[in-house]
């Protein structure tokens, strides 16, 4: 199996599956996915999937609270720290161009078992994340729907405070209903995708342009507020940095710009769901990079606008946290814009809904093709050609926890896995570069190794902002993953049962 899995070729958890057998086994007719997306379909994707409750929320409480009108330049830092990982990831995509994202890239790079583990790690971060976000559209359903007279009984709307017990009903049907989209076919994803996003660009624009003209040029005086100390938290609320270092973050002044960006970063995840759709993409080695760094441009200019224009149009100190741009409209007397914001939430958040679901089932059928889950999800549709197994059941499975769980404390655990995959990614093309100087490259990211190391320095900075209690739920999934790893994966892996001479007709 050495000509396979190439010279680094290993029978331990660290041995690596070439490049080229990867693509060799998407091309295996009952495991193959339809090619049908473009540069464009990919870069609809992306600014589909982020932008939604951060441009809708965080801007208000990041300027309330952590940078005033500077809030603008923590936008621009946070899209800093995503454009190293969008370079690494580029490049990857459009050399590796097979589903499974990060994935894929580590098992390449890394071995199996880093593979595993962080193909563990986006199982758990686009699940939880499809799930919160269904909840959060969910209530801004509500609100419209509650506008216009009608009321969901409370058993039904995840908020009944009275018996203890309420399914959320609309989150439920909106993750079954993206479920039926995303098996039927990509280019219907692709197509639903495009048609959200351009009403969902078009509320972001009007706010942009309506909101220009009631901005005061008063409101950005300070423009950096003084630096003031943060407010702690205590016990495993604190950020595992101030923990490890004593070092407590503070707000406004130029420090405060940095713990911003380390808010707002989060109004970026999800860029890296277009990588997972690479094997599904008609010219994935020059269409791949456009639209991984074509969208994350995209959103970061649609960031930065709109924070100018929120902080312009109301003082920092008075911006509303849960609803800032619409509280900004009603403070100037036009409260009509608050329910054309809301109304493009509640598309907006559908597109997020449907890339991230997109990206877990790409996630679990590489893994799955691979070996390392059972190979009964690895299966296509015979018309469709989508991975209809594995999308019905994470569809279910997402639909109930959407319905049933109150998840809001286990949010932040996409956030942190979004960050680990980043380090992977960053590290796995210092080491490919090492490992495989010859392959072709259709598109390199530019000084490795420095980049990619400036990319897992500025990634676990983040990561260290975030609460002590997070990472030690991180790293109880992480743990039970190598339990899962060692019980099932690794005997049942492909490369390891071609090393040892083993059928892999099953």
């Amino acid at each position: 199996m050495s000509t396979e899995t190439g010279p680094e070729s290993r029978t331990s958890a660290f041995r690596t599956k070439s490049v080229e057998q990867s693509i060799r086994d998407t091309e295996e007719p009952e495991h193959a996915l339809k090619k049908s997306l473009s540069a464009l379909d990919l870069t609809v994707f992306g600014v589909g999937v982020i932008i939604g409750t951060g441009i809708f929320v965080l801007t208000g409480a990041v300027a309330k609270e952590n940078a005033g009108p500077a809030t603008a330049l923590a936008f621009v830092v946070a899209s800093a720290v995503c454009g190293l990982a969008a370079l690494c990831y580029a490049e990857f995509a459009s050399t590796v161009p097979v589903a499974g994202s990060a994935y894929t890239f580590a098992y390449a790079s890394l071995g199996e078992l880093p593979a595993w583990i962080i193909g563990w790690d986006l199982v758990l971060e686009f699940a939880l994340g499809t799930a919160v976000v269904a909840v959060g559209w969910s209530g801004y359903l509500r609100s419209l729907i509650d506008n216009v007279g009608w009321h969901l009984p409370p058993e039904l709307s995840g908020t009944n405070d009275v018996t203890g017990f309420g399914f959320d009903l609309l989150a439920f049907l909106l993750v079954l209903a993206l479920t039926v989209v995303l098996v039927i076919g990509m280019k219907l994803s692709a197509q639903v995708t495009s048609l959200i996003v351009a009403v969902k660009v078009v509320v972001v624009l009007i706010v942009i342009v309506a909101g220009a003209f009631f901005v005061k040029a008063s409101n950005y005086d300070p423009f950096i507020p003084p630096s003031v100390p943060a407010t702690g938290e205590s016990g495993l609320q604190q950020p595992l940095v101030q923990v490890l270092f004593g070092y407590a973050p503070t707000n406004f002044g130029v420090m405060g710009i940095f713990t911003a960006a380390s808010i707002v970063f989060f109004a970026f995840i999800g860029f890296d769901v277009v990588a997972t759709a690479a094997e599904e993409t008609k010219l994935p080695q020059r269409d791949m990079p456009r639209g991984i760094l074509g969208s994350l441009f995209i959103c970061t200019v649609l960031y930065v606008a709109v924070s100018i224009v929120v902080t312009g149009m109301q003082k920092y100190t008075e911006l509303s946290i849960d609803a800032p741009l619409a509280d900004a409209f009603k403070a100037t007397g036009h409260p009509w814009y608050a329910g054309v914001i809301s109304f493009g939430a509640v598309i907006g958040l559908m597109s997020v809904c449907l890339i991230m679901l997109l990206g877990q089932t790409r996630v679990f059928f590489a893994m799955s093709r691979d070996g390392l889950l059972p190979r009964f999800f690895s299966v296509t549709h015979p018309r469709f050609r989508t991975p209809y197994r594995a999308t019905v059941l994470l569809g279910v499975v997402i639909a109930i926890i959407a319905g049933f769980t109150n998840i809001e404390e286990l949010a932040v655990l996409v956030n942190i896995g979004t960050l680990f995959a980043f380090v992977v990614v960053a590290l796995g093309v210092i080491f490919l570069r090492r490992t495989r100087p010859d392959l072709p490259r259709a598109f390199s990211a530019p000084l490795v190794p420095w980049l990619p190391i400036a990319s897992v320095a500025a990634s676990l900075w983040l990561m260290l902002n975030l609460p002590t209690e997070t990472w030690l739920r991180f790293g109880v999934w992480m743990a039970l993953g190598v339990v899962v790893y060692y019980a099932y994966g690794r005997s049942h892996s492909r490369v390891g049962r071609a090393e040892r001479g083993d059928d892999l007709g099953a």
